[in-house]
């Protein structure tokens, strides 16, 4: 699988046995996970999702639904399904995740800051003005203010923005039979979005088993610890591994 205009490849790891592909929050972009991907290069192939209307697909239409954005990242997945694949997805990210193991076949599912799908979001920030959207992402955590204090930023920060946060709050699951994917669900003790009985609920949606880890923090706890989810991710590809294919070494490598 090869980089194009869904998939940024920061550190390329062609002979890993398992590709991770990791699917950026609302307003988030494939740079967000450099971190990430650094730390798990010894052990995956490892993938970001870069949704339009941001970065260098700034000129292009940011999509409004989950589905179809799902669809299309699905289509750029599929030259890479000849190895297994591991899905990590934080808030907006952690839904899209779902969608697309609906949509290819997914060796473990990990989701972050996300609810379950069955329970809807009901918060409609992505009709609020300018300022308070923006007040919003910062309140979070995951963006500075001092950063979307800039009237040049905004005007490029605010069209994916507002478009990711009607998609993911408009969504609303469909019932179907649950996936055979097992699950790891990642969320923070004080995330004002999405409760820990939120995210245990994810169990609900496979057959498979599933793993509830609680850090310290809020909706970005992930920033401030990115070893320990670096270490979460990695048993996921030591999970979805072939015998023979990722090793008890490679894994040691991101400690």
């Amino acid at each position: 699988m090869k980089e194009d205009l869904w998939l940024r490849q920061f550190f390329p790891t062609p002979d890993a046995a398992v590709r991770v592909v990791l699917l950026p929050h609302s307003g988030g972009s494939a740079t967000f996970y450099l971190p990430l991907a650094r730390a798990l290069a010894p052990v995956a192939d490892v993938y970001a999702v870069q949704y339009p209307g941001r970065q260098d697909r700034r000129d292009e239409e940011p999509l409004r639904d989950l589905r179809s954005l799902a669809g299309l990242v699905a289509q750029a997945l599929e030259p890479g399904l000849d190895r297994p694949l591991v899905l990590f997805g934080h808030s907006m990210g952690a839904t899209l995740a779902f969608e697309l193991a609906r949509r290819v076949p997914v060796a473990h599912l990990i989701v972050s800051g996300g609810r379950a799908p069955s329970r809807a979001l009901t918060d409609t920030v992505h009709l609020a003005s300018d300022d308070e959207l923006l007040a919003a992402v910062v309140g979070l955590g995951g963006t500075s203010a001092d950063v979307l204090a800039d009237d040049e930023l905004r005007a490029l920060v605010l069209p994916p923005l507002r478009a990711d946060y009607y998609a993911a709050e408009t969504y609303r699951w469909e019932p179907a039979p649950p996936l055979d994917t097992p699950i790891t669900v990642c969320i923070g003790d004080s995330d004002p979005k999405t409760t820990v009985e939120q995210a245990r609920a994810w169990a609900g949606h496979t057959t498979a088993p599933t793993a509830v880890e609680v850090f310290p923090g809020g909706h970005f706890y992930l920033v401030e610890h990115q070893e320990r989810v670096a270490e979460t991710v990695a048993r996921g590809v030591r999970l979805a591994a072939p015998r023979g294919g990722a090793t008890e070494e490679a894994d040691h490598a991101i400690r």
